[in-house]
Order: C-alpha cells, then structure tokens, then sequence
C-alpha cells in the first residue's frame, strides 16, 4: 500500500501521544475529584479567589487587547530604523522567565522603583506594585506583545489594494475603519481575547509575588497555599476542580472563536501612511510608550542584576544546573509530541483539538492530581524532575503546534502529489518535503519550549523540597527572604539562561537562516 493512502502509519503515533495528553489531564482531574471532600464547600475566600481569578484575567485581557489596537496600527503603518527588530521584541515575554520580568516590574514600579522616585521628587503619593493592580500590570506587560503580534497579522491580510483604494477615494479615519480596519478587528480580536485570557486564567508566578492577601489571591494560588502550607488535600483538590471548570467553560468559549495566526507574513509591503502631523505624532506616542514599557524593565533586570552575579551563592549554580537537565528533558518529550501530533493532522482534525486542550489546562490542577496520585507510592520529591518536565511539555504543545502545523499543512498540499510521482518512500518524502518546510517554526517551537521550561515556576513547587530546587524556585525564595541583591543576580542568571536557550534550539534546530 502506497504511503499516501495509508493515514494510519501517521496516526498511530499521534493517537499514542493524543492517548497520553488526554490520561495526563483526565487522570489528574480524576484523582483531584476523588480526593475532593464529598459535601465540602467552598468557604468565602475561595469564592473571593474565583472572583479574583476570573476579574484579573478579563481586565488583564480587555487592557492588553485594547492597548495593542492602536500600537499594532501604528506599526504597521509606518517605516522606521529598527522598525524589524522591534517586532521581533513582541515575542520576548513568550521566552522571558515570569520571575525575571517580575522583578523588572518592580524595579520600575516598586516602592525604590524608578517611577516612585520621580513621583517624590515631583511631591507626588507614591504608587504600589502589589495586589489587584500589580498583577493586572504584569499580566499586561506579558500579553500586551503578544497581542500586537497577534493584531498586526489581522492587519497584515489586509489586501494592499483595499487600503490604497480607500486613500485614493479620500476615505477619513472613521470611515477607513468602519469599512477597512473595523472588520478584520472583529474577527481577530474575540481570539486574541480568548488566548489571553485563558494564559491569565491560569497565571500562578505572578501571583505568587504580586499577589496574596485576602484580596489579591487567585485560585492556583490558594491551591498552593493550601497544599504547601496546611496539607489540606481535600481543599486544594475542591480548589483545582472550581479551577478546572472555570478553564473547560473557557476552553468552549475559545472553541466558537478563530484563532488568529502568529506567523508574521506581508509584514514588509508598502502601504499608504496617513498623511498629516497629527496622526504621525500619535503613532510614533504609541510605538515609544510601547517600547519603553518593554524595554525598561529589563534594562532594570540588567543593570541591578550584573554587579551581583559573580557573588551568587553556590545553592544557585546547583538550582541552574538542575533547571537544565529538567528543560532538555521538556524538550525531548515536547518534540517528539509534535511531530507525532503534527503528521496525524495532516491527515485527522482530531490531533490538533487534542494537542490545543492544554490551552484551558491549569499546571496546578495537574500537579495536584499527580500528587495524589504518586503520594501512597512515596516520596512524591523523587518524581519532581520528572513530572515537571513532562507537564512543561505538554504546556507547551498548543503552542508549538500552532508553529509548525500551517507550515507542515502548507508543504503536504504543495508537494504531497510530486513526492508520490517521483516515487518517494514516506521517509523520504518526511525528508526532502516536509521536513525543510517545517525546520524553521520547528526551532522556534522548540526553542520556545526550552525557554519556558528554564522559567516555569508551576508544578515543581509542588514536588521539590530542599536541594531539589529550579533556579526560579531559588529566585523566588531569594525574593521571599529579602536577599534582593542575590536575587538581582540570580535573575539576570535566569534571564541570559533562558534567551540562550531559545536562541540554541532556534538556530540548531532551524538553521542558520532562522532568523532571516
């Protein structure tokens, strides 16, 4: 049989791994929902946390759409030096460790930040980083790029010809954008909702540090404490499954909704800029206020961070190395999900749905379910490298699908028939089609994958204990102690750590084109 009517030799495999996804999250959900107390409720702070829970989210989400709208246009719409990279940069927050970016947000926004000490100096009250506010800020300042991104390619498919006719016949803003811009926004902007709200759905590193308190405590979060400070396993597994549905009603939501593509196409051709001062101004207001809400923080992480980073403690290195082993294990699994799902999608829808469902899953509700599962097994600190690699993993195959999967789609369509007339085996058609087709958003899913890994601070607080840490399990204990030097230090680590390990798989993986 011709390998082109044979699905099942594609299939195989993907059911295998579609199998496992679903006894991760389906197993885990089952033991949280066993281990939950039969008539227990919900006591008033876990009703405060769901509030909390889902008000950040939406209001993250709704603010970082909304801020993106108009620096999506402004980019695309004008040309300037720097113009290229600074795209680029709006996927940083995807590679940048949450703790990294915390700690650049407080070096900025914090009580000795840098926008507290120009308040002083203007006699103005000074602002607090911590609590609904805090967290909201964070959760913008990740989603905020990728909302651009996702907002610039809606306007990239805008025919060229559509926007020069609307100049050509003088068209005002109002009517450009009720005509031309108005309805390419409704169809990409209810995703780009759903993706960031589901990613602040189920936020825990912010927070974690942002937050607590009666008022500023999220659902993961109150998960967290009641598993790690009282061991009430019956509440943290009521908690994950209020925490669990919350993510299925999301999940049906975003199902009725299109994804927008994260690819950036047509970026580079010519389109008519707006004439007049005004609108020139604006745009270039929101492109610099934009950038500087990126870049300072890190630059903050560089600047206090760099001086301290020789003196690190030894506990550091240790937690970096164990960090490493614990992403490259991510990675193995993370590449062998895709391919597997991505080769059954050329020819079943049913692998991509599959691969998407950790898009509502919470790391969490996972974790605790495997807790409960591996705890009458022993110690559950033994599995802690393992379990955290396999869910970064499978956090990360949504992701990476939605990478490699158009491109892997795109070459079977092209060269599916060719391949068959030249005679080419399977293998050889994965080879010489499929394979250069795919390399380049394979390294960035991989790459993404490695760096989301270094980063994670989720499971592993869960099953580590002490010596088993991850190096953002020891920043945020350097946090917690007020050791703010070593964390500085211990962040920049993290930060370099983690760009490099994208930059690796990225140009390993993809080829030395990459990045062109």
């Amino acid at each position: 049989m011709h390998w082109r009517a044979d699905p099942h030799a594609r299939t195989g495999p993907a059911a295998l791994v579609a199998a496992g996804l679903i006894a991760l999250n389906l197993g885990a959900l089952g033991a949280v929902a066993w281990r939950a107390e039969a008539g227990a409720g919900l006591s008033a702070a876990d009703w405060a946390a769901a509030r909390f829970t889902v008000t950040q989210a939406v209001l993250s989400a709704l603010l970082s759409v909304a801020l993106a709208i108009p620096v999506a246009r402004a980019l695309f719409r004008r040309r300037f030096p720097g113009r290229q990279a600074l795209i680029v940069l709006m996927g940083a927050p995807f590679v940048l460790p949450v703790l990294v970016a915390v700690l650049g947000l407080i070096a900025v926004f914090g009580r000795n930040g840098v926008l507290n000490a120009a308040l002083e100096a203007l006699g103005l009250p000074a602002v607090s980083i911590y609590g609904f506010h805090g967290v909201v800020i964070a959760h913008v300042f990740f989603n905020l790029p990728l909302s651009v991104r996702l907002i610039l390619q809606g306007w990239a498919r805008i025919p060229a010809e559509h926007l020069r006719l609307s100049e050509a016949l003088g068209l005002g803003p109002f009517a450009r954008f009720r005509h031309v811009e108005g309805p390419m926004l409704a169809r990409v902007v209810p995703g780009a909702l759903a993706v960031v709200f589901l990613m602040c759905l189920t936020s825990f590193a912010v927070a974690l540090t942002l937050g607590g308190g009666p008022r500023a405590t999220t659902l993961e979060l109150a998960i967290y404490q009641a598993f790690r400070f009282d061991f009430d396993l019956g509440r943290a597994a009521l908690l994950a499954l209020v925490q669990a549905g919350i993510g299925v009603l999301a999940l049906l939501a975003l199902a009725r909704m299109t994804l927008p593509e994260t690819a950036l196409r047509g970026l580079e051709r010519a389109v008519p800029a707006p004439r007049g001062g005004l609108a020139r101004a604006i745009d270039a207001a929101c492109i610099t206020m934009a950038a500087l809400f990126l870049l300072l923080p890190l630059s903050m992480v560089v600047l206090r961070g760099a001086p301290h980073v020789a003196g690190l403690p030894l506990a550091v290195w240790a937690a970096l190395g164990q960090s490493l082993l614990v992403a490259g294990a991510s990675v193995v699994l993370l590449a062998a999900m895709t391919a597997a799902l991505t080769l059954g999608a050329l020819t079943r829808r049913w692998p991509e749905g599959v691969g998407s469902v950790a898009l509502a899953s919470s790391p969490m509700v996972i974790g605790t379910g495997l807790f409960i599962i591996l705890h009458p097994l022993g110690d559950p600190a033994r599995w802690a490298w393992g379990v955290t690699a396999l869910v970064n993993a499978a956090m990360a195959v949504p992701f990476a699908l939605r990478a490699v999967l158009p491109a892997a789609r795109a070459a079977q369509a092209d060269y599916a028939r060719l391949s068959q007339a030249l005679g080419l085996s399977w293998q050889g058609h994965l080879r010489f089609a499929l394979w250069p087709r795919v390399r380049r958003p394979a390294g960035f899913a991989l790459g993404l994958g490695a760096a989301l890994s270094l980063g994670d601070l989720g499971v592993i607080v869960l099953f580590a204990q002490t010596g088993g840490e991850t190096l953002p399990m020891q920043v945020q204990r350097l946090m917690g102690a007020y050791r703010s030097d070593d964390a500085a230090g211990a962040a920049l680590v993290l930060l370099v750590v983690a760009l490099a390990g994208f930059a690796l798989f990225e140009r390993w993986v993809g080829g030395r084109d990459a990045d062109t």
